[in-house]
């Protein structure tokens, strides 16, 4: 196992993701517990020791799974990470009710890493008000030994991290992104690690295969990465991309069976970092795959629009609903927007087409990711 320093800690670089356990029923909340125990045991007898969940992971039973099994093993053995649910707004008021569960759901007198979960857009405002007090108390837990390393999640953007930082940066300790080649240029995910990189900030990587998207490709993409190294694996390229990232601490991936847990220990035997051809050739192939509707984000449609659409902002979730087939983070994103301001709202003018340097047909594409929401 490859191991990263931070501070006085030796970190698996291989962590193990609690979002995806295995399943013994249709809900998502029915993890397999005999299974789970299996992979927890190959992962720690196999070096792996960070393991990161969350209040909401399995419909809030991923802390109590992943709680009792670590809980067969020395407390000293492991390093245990959760987080403050703040993707929900009705929680910001229960920082403290939420985090004397949390221990009790997990079993342990004090959490290795905690982090506020998911800076975004539509948090943003809540998390930095101070009525809440959830910086406090938090930093209340972390000096009296019940958090050891405070940091943050975020899908949010540059702008976001950034007023986050400015507020908190000299209290955070390491960031959790989303980053994968896809996303390198995608989601701007190069950009956030810049910005991070600014702040010596040490990252920790979730969606390193991309919801699993990454985890095999189509034909021509797996014959174009198997003439540069015909012993790699599909799924191990996006992992090599994360080692070539100088940043990354931790990568985070979510297992859901015994195949894939030993296919990444086996990745993560040895470090095999890409050079700078494979690297740019692999970000072909992540070009290749996308098919985004190429807004420049220049912002002339928007001066053209009677109703105050955020037109380059819609078509950068559309790409992403696309490419995804839709997830939570659309969700949450589209959630932040009033009903006046959604795709929804578009009323078919075209006033926006008639000065879109990419000539884009945007009432289109607008009325199309309506019609996907719906569906």
């Amino acid at each position: 196992m490859i191991y990263r320093k931070f501070q006085d800690h030796r970190i698996a670089a291989l962590g193990f993701g609690c979002m995806r356990l295995p399943l013994s029923g249709s809900a998502e909340s029915d993890i397999d517990v005999e299974q789970t125990q299996k992979m927890v045991a190959y992962a720690m007898d196999h070096g792996i020791n960070y393991f990161d969940t969350a209040w909401g992971y399995h419909n809030g039973n991923s802390e109590t799974v992943i709680g009792r099994t670590l809980g067969r093993y020395p407390r000293e053995d492991y390093y245990l990470a959760t987080k403050f649910p703040g993707y929900d707004l009705v929680n910001m008021p229960k920082v403290a009710e939420i985090f004397e569960r949390q221990l009790k759901k997990c079993g342990v007198e004090y959490f290795d890493f905690y982090l506020f979960h998911n800076v975004c857009e539509m948090n943003i405002d809540a998390y930095l008000d101070a009525r809440y007090g959830i910086m406090d108390y938090l930093r209340k837990q972390k000096a009296d030994g019940r958090i050891r390393h405070l940091g943050f999640s975020t899908h949010g953007s540059c702008e976001v991290i950034r007023r986050f930082l400015d507020a908190y940066g000299s209290e955070m300790e390491f960031c959790q992104i989303q980053l994968n080649y896809i996303d390198w240029h995608f989601q701007k995910a190069e950009d956030t690690v810049h910005l991070l990189k600014e702040y010596d900030l040490p990252i920790w990587v979730m969606e390193p295969l991309r919801g699993g998207r990454l985890a095999a490709l189509d034909d021509d993409n797996t014959a174009r990465l198997r003439a540069m190294r015909p012993d790699e694996t599909v799924p191990a390229w996006a992992f090599r991309f994360l080692q070539s990232v100088p940043e990354v601490t931790v990568v985070l991936s979510g297992m859901s069976g015994m195949e894939q847990l030993e296919a990444n220990v086996k990745t993560f035997e040895h470090e095999r970092p890409l050079s700078a051809a494979e690297q740019t050739e692999l970000l072909k192939i992540a070009d290749d795959m996308i098919r985004e509707v190429p807004c420049t984000a220049c912002h002339y449609c928007t001066s053209h629009c009677p109703k105050g659409l955020d037109i380059p902002a819609l078509i950068k979730l559309y790409n992403e609903h696309v490419f995804t087939g839709g997830n939570i983070h659309i969700s949450m994103a589209l959630n932040t927007l009033p009903a006046e301001k959604q795709p929804a709202a578009c009323i078919g003018c075209r006033s926006c087409e008639k000065v879109c340097p990419q000539q884009i047909k945007i009432s289109e594409i607008l009325a199309d990711f309506t019609a996907r929401l719906k569906g």
